[in-house]
């Protein structure tokens, strides 16, 4: 009996923020070929095996798009996928869908991303942005884990107290704040880290008050990902040269799966952290698959505090 799929495509590249118009919901046979391109996102549980290692019920992650079912070939994943990462067996009693933020890719993002490249030193300043996100609130967690002075912003009142509860020393609102301001009053001996989810104006602003020899990790950009290609500005990294160089800046942009030889490293560490207390989580949780593009679409307008998370039900198996 073949398996039917439910697949979500994506009918055209986004202009502006993501629409529902953006996207077509179809089905096809597992062991057919994709009628579309699809969605990129990752999935885990293994329904059916005739493989010894991964047995039925066994969670594993790949980014096979937004889709039911998928069939995978160990030792034979196509280009497209990126990898298959099976939990490991310190990870119960923790819940799988962690897997897909504090213990997967965006924690794996913030322990390595922060560890690595900005290098935290006890006493030192740090300063986050989109921190009420998956990323951006272990980036802060763990600089308070390194006695670091931790700064946040975020895009709402509820979001801003978030991140007091989280432990960070100064929480703001971006939206309703003076930036400037409120930097010298968070930090009046300057910003010696800076973990930059945002890019654009906000991280020219940050620049201006870091210290010399600041060193910057650069996440994301999520300020510029909706904008109009013919529409960008022109020029706008010419305004950031004098800081870098005068400054000394250290800058230094990262994908994550530049480590994936150490992730379960980072797997491991981030899931000890949440069983000891000393890292909180938060997940917003929609509800069905044909909600996916709902969940997407929410993002991109802040709708989400921590990970952003689409629960499927097939046969009584989450």
């Amino acid at each position: 009996m073949p398996i039917r799929a439910k697949i979500w495509i994506l009918l055209k590249e986004f202009v502006g923020e993501p629409k529902p118009s953006d996207f077509k919901l179809e089905e096809e046979d597992v062991l057919g070929e994709n009628i579309g391109e699809l969605q990129p996102g990752d999935m885990l549980r293994v329904t059916l095996s005739r493989n010894d290692k991964y047995v039925n019920g066994t969670a594993v992650v790949a980014n096979v798009g937004w889709r039911t079912h998928t069939l995978i070939k160990p030792g034979t994943l196509p280009e497209n996928i990126t990898g298959l990462v099976m939990l490991p067996s310190s990870f119960s009693p923790l819940p799988i869908s962690l897997i897909l933020g504090t213990c997967g890719r965006p924690g794996n993002s913030a322990y390595f991303g922060f560890l690595e490249l900005c290098q935290p030193k006890k006493g030192e300043t740090v300063v986050v942005n989109a921190a009420a996100g998956t990323v951006g609130s272990l980036v802060g967690q763990i600089a308070k884990m390194k006695e670091c002075r931790v700064i946040g912003f975020a895009g709402s009142d509820d979001k801003v107290e978030w991140l007091k509860e989280l432990g960070f020393d100064h929480a703001y609102n971006y939206k309703t704040v003076d930036l400037a301001a409120s930097l010298k009053e968070a930090a009046p001996n300057g910003v010696d880290c800076f973990f930059d989810c945002v890019g654009g104006e906000m991280t020219a602003v940050i620049m201006q008050h870091m210290n010399t020899f600041g060193r910057m990790a650069i996440c994301g950009s999520i300020s510029g990902y909706n904008d109009d290609p013919a529409n960008k500005p022109k020029g706008e990294g010419t305004l950031w040269t004098p800081v870098v160089l005068f400054k000394q800046l250290r800058i230094e942009g990262f994908m994550v799966l530049r480590w994936m030889d150490r992730w379960n490293e980072g797997v491991q560490q981030m899931a000890e952290w949440v069983k000891e207390g000393r890292l909180k989580y938060r997940e917003t949780v929609t509800t069905g698959f044909e909600k996916t593009p709902e969940a997407f679409i929410g993002m991109f307008k802040g709708e989400n505090t921590g990970k952003a998370v689409v629960k499927v039900n097939l046969h009584g198996c989450d």
